[in-house]
């Protein structure tokens, strides 16, 4: 199944991340440049970055000018972020480009790249809720309770999975389709953004 390999690759490129634990380790993606699987390897390394400049972000004696650094360092990660998934969108676009849409066909909520988008983000949820649970530090109860939240989380990535293989079939088979919407973001547009073009 598709998403069984999205959580593969995903748990993958965390514990790739976490042999070093640093913002700034660079990528080594072992998958071929135009593969599926080099994409999601991509999208959950940068997912897994920005995880961790926002833990750095909140630390309450951060100094201004250092937060602030990040803070715009975050701000090109979400713009990296949404770049990739509309590349992932454009192979699920591709791979059903054959598919002509029954009479009845409805459209998703939202396109199958920004589903494996919340499934990226679930890996990171699962890998960190595991080390709390397992943290010996911690206390019993600390303990106990990211267990049951972990619990859940993992419920949450089969549901998830699950309706995932769901709509890719539904598209395949016609019953649903696709559109992709490019998502315009605003904020990092001098063109767009009132407060950067009044400065020109």
């Amino acid at each position: 199944m598709f998403t069984a390999r999205c959580n593969e690759i995903f748990r993958q490129a965390i514990e790739d991340y976490h042999r070093r634990d640093q913002v700034d380790t660079p990528i080594e993606n072992p998958y071929p440049a135009g593969e599926i699987d080099h994409l999601l390897y991509a999208k959950n390394w940068i997912d897994t970055v920005q995880w961790h400049l926002e833990d750095i972000i909140r630390d309450p004696e951060i100094d201004p000018a250092t937060a602030l650094t990040i803070k715009r360092r975050i701000d090109a990660s979400n713009q990296e972020r949404t770049d990739m998934v509309e590349y992932i969108d454009s192979y699920f676009l591709d791979r059903y480009k054959a598919v002509t849409p029954g009479a009845e066909a409805r459209i998703n909520t939202e396109t199958p790249a920004w589903a494996v988008d919340r499934l990226s983000i679930l890996a990171l949820k699962i890998y960190h809720m595991e080390q709390e649970a397992g943290r010996e530090e911690a206390s019993a109860e600390h303990r106990a309770a990211c267990g049951r939240k972990l619990e859940v989380l993992r419920v949450q990535r089969e549901d998830l999975s699950q309706a995932i293989e769901e709509l890719l079939a539904d598209i395949e088979a016609g019953r649903k389709y696709m559109k992709l919407y490019k998502q315009m973001k605003m904020y990092n547009d001098p063109a767009l953004n009132p407060v950067l073009y009044a400065k020109k």
